[in-house]
């Protein structure tokens, strides 16, 4: 990752981070830590110049709108703070489509690689239904 590639990282961590860890905490009704692990998000740099819009489609945006879902009522507000000790988003295993997310001893891991950003509702989907049967 060159200076190029680091400077997006670096204004997305300032500037674009801190709302997003702010809708997911609302959603999710308390603090959640996050872990970026921003080598394997970057490790093709061909895609730097759309990194700041579509990590938070291919990302952030699902995570909000499952604990939207899940958080409608106490029961499951109480299931998710209950279990929910992190989330760790990479792009290691190099998945798409429901194999992108994994729920084991209270971290939610989102392991998906750059493609199919607008796939939103798969990504969702998935990631609820995960997510609900673990909980």
């Amino acid at each position: 990752m060159g200076l190029a590639e680091r400077r997006i990282v670096k204004n997305f961590e300032t500037n674009v981070l801190p709302g997003l860890k702010q809708q997911i905490d609302e959603a999710a009704g308390f603090d959640v830590p996050i872990e970026v692990k921003w080598d394997s998000l970057t490790k093709d740099d061909a895609y730097s110049g759309s990194w700041t819009e579509s990590w938070p489609t291919l990302y952030f945006q699902p995570v909000v709108i499952a604990f939207k879902n899940i958080c409608i009522d106490d029961m499951g507000k109480e299931a998710l703070v209950s279990h929910l000790k992190k989330i760790v988003i990479q792009d290691v295993k190099d998945v798409y489509g429901a194999e992108w997310v994994t729920f084991e001893d209270g971290t939610l891991t989102l392991d998906h690689r750059f493609c199919n950003v607008d796939d939103v509702d798969t990504r969702v989907q998935s990631l609820q239904t995960t997510l609900e049967k673990a909980l």
